[in-house]
């Protein structure tokens, strides 16, 4: 390959990490939690908390999944999300892009205990932990 190709390549890898920092940065505003897929896989030893897949199209899904809403529709699902704006609610989607979109929604929606699992089913697959697809 030419000189080039790798410096293109280098360069969509820089430009890939740094959107990933930038959507996944904790501004002092931002008020919903942030977890890893070591922490949601603690998590889910004692679930006390809806777990909510906001991917589409459907790509698979972690165990004990307990609803399915698109992240640009969370809105018009209130009804699959707990009356008690203080319940805890998990979100993950395939990449954290979609999850981080309808966890700011629902922070606007009055909503006070959300997590965010970053990067998603890519990062539970790498991490070794499985995925159903139904």
């Amino acid at each position: 390959m030419s000189k080039y190709v790798y410096i293109f390549l280098f360069i969509l890898f820089i430009a890939g990490w740094l959107y990933i920092y930038r959507i996944h940065q904790t501004p002092a505003q931002q008020k919903y939690s942030d977890i890893t897929s070591e922490k949601l896989h603690e998590m889910l030893k004692n679930k006390d908390f809806n777990f909510i897949n906001v991917h589409i199209p459907y790509e698979g899904e972690i165990e004990k999944t307990d609803a399915f809403i698109p992240y640009n529709e969370i809105d018009k699902n209130l009804d699959k999300l707990p009356k008690d704006k203080n319940a805890k609610i998990v979100l993950y989607c395939r990449s954290g892009r979609m999850s981080a979109e309808a966890a700011k929604k629902l922070v606007d929606l009055g909503y006070t205990n959300i997590y965010n699992q970053i990067l998603g089913m890519h990062d539970w697959q790498a991490r070794g932990y499985p995925l159903l697809n139904k």
